[in-house]
């Protein structure tokens, strides 16, 4: 195993070894000093880069930071008075040296050492290319426990099941019966590690054969969140991967939680929503996948469930896929299912054929045969359109001609 400040790449990507150490120290110490919901810092290393911007922080004034980043700063997401580009230059620069003020770089390594957690950044190997997407909201770092390579967790078929905290029995079950299912085919099932459809998200994958999950947490890895959850979380960890973007030490907080979420959602390929209530947390996730273009399925419930509400609003007002068996995740993933494996659910070849091939399918009686002259009139096509209907089908192997009569290869499902 690396230790967490080696570099795991080649150095060439960022020019000398020392290039790149300095580049992976610096988004080690963003991680430590700057919020993920932090736009100030995101633009700030995407425009200089992370050491420059490190170093901006460091030595640099807040006139410094606000000339460097041509003058406008984004706004935060949570500031009462955002004030002008100056001022937000001056409270970004401010929050940034407070905590440069009390941390010790080496220190951070050497405990993320004892723990053995590991530290991934853009530049290593491992980093799963899925995150890139997120573009200048990218975490600078991540932070890791785990056997499980994440870059190899998360290329092959990745899909996130999140849900309400406050779930129902019908919930858990059906998250744990699709984890299992997705987990038993080879997949990495990704969430949240909470209470509710999380966990048994994480424990119908961890009950299959054959696949992962990935807890992704919204604090520090040295204090497992929830507390309730420590003995799955631990064996996530003992098995495969918990993760976090929060350096150890760093509190789950809600607007973590919702940062959180936006990971959850760029890791996968597609996140279903096994049931969550009219303002679940979980629609964020939802929502996040969605601006990111991928596939967003949910789980329908009782018309008469709040628990199923947020669900439903899915479905109905973002045009969300229904999931109502393993099958349907498979279908939300880039290319389906895999060429030459076999499916949870076989698709009946004739829900394959046009309306009109299967109206003259139908019209072909399934122990008898007919001529094309009492289909054309039995069906009400013309004898053009069934003569060419009844070629497509031939071809197709369902129908058998002899003579001037018509009748079926073998009777339909």
């Amino acid at each position: 195993m690396t230790t967490p400040e080696t570099p795991q790449s080649v150095p060439d990507r960022y020019g000398t070894a020392a290039a790149a150490e300095q580049d992976r120290a610096a988004r080690i110490t963003w991680s430590l000093i700057a919020e993920p919901s932090d736009a100030v810092a995101s633009l700030a290393c995407t425009v200089l880069g992370p050491a420059a911007a490190l170093e901006l922080a460091r030595h640099g004034s807040p006139e410094d930071l606000h000339r460097a980043l041509g003058g406008q700063l984004p706004v935060q997401a949570s500031e009462p008075a955002p004030g002008t580009s100056r001022s937000r230059a001056e409270r970004a620069h401010s929050r940034w040296n407070a905590r440069l003020d009390t941390i010790v770089l080496e220190q951070v390594l050497e405990d993320a050492r004892r723990r053995r957690i590991r530290i991934l950044t853009p530049q290593d190997d491992e980093w799963p290319a899925a995150l890139d997407d997120l573009h200048e909201t990218r975490p600078h770092c991540l932070w890791l426990q785990g056997p499980g390579s994440l870059g190899q967790l998360a290329s092959a078929r990745c899909l996130a099941l999140v849900g309400s905290r406050a779930s129902t029995p019908y919930g858990e079950d059906t998250a744990g019966s699709l984890a299992a299912a997705f987990a038993a085919g080879g997949g990495t099932v990704v969430s949240g590690g909470a209470y509710g459809i999380d966990a048994a998200a994480h424990r119908g994958a961890l009950a299959a054969d054959g696949g992962a999950t990935i807890a992704i947490l919204a604090g520090g890895l040295d204090r497992l969140y929830p507390r309730g959850n420590t003995d799955l979380l631990e064996r996530i960890r003992d098995r495969h991967l918990v993760l976090s973007e929060a350096p150890p030490g760093t509190a789950p907080t809600r607007w973590r939680f919702l940062a959180r979420n936006r990971l959850i959602a760029a890791l996968s390929q597609a996140t279903v929503v096994v049931e969550a209530s009219w303002r679940s947390g979980a629609l964020s996730t939802a929502r996040l996948a969605d601006q990111l273009s991928r596939p967003v399925g949910a789980v329908p419930g009782p018309i008469t469930s709040a628990a199923s509400a947020g669900c439903h609003r899915l479905i109905r007002e973002r045009g969300a896929v229904l999931v109502t068996e393993p099958a349907d995740l498979l279908d939300l993933l880039p290319g389906g299912p895999a060429a030459g494996e076999g499916s949870w659910a076989v698709q009946d070849e004739l829900d394959l054929l046009s309306p009109a091939d299967r109206r003259v399918l139908d019209g072909v009686p399934p122990r008898s045969s007919i001529t094309p002259a009492r289909l054309t009139d039995e069906i009400g096509f013309t004898a053009a359109e069934v003569e060419a209907a009844l070629a497509r089908l031939e071809l197709l192997g369902l129908v058998i001609r002899t003579a001037e009569r018509v009748r079926r290869a073998r009777p339909a499902s």
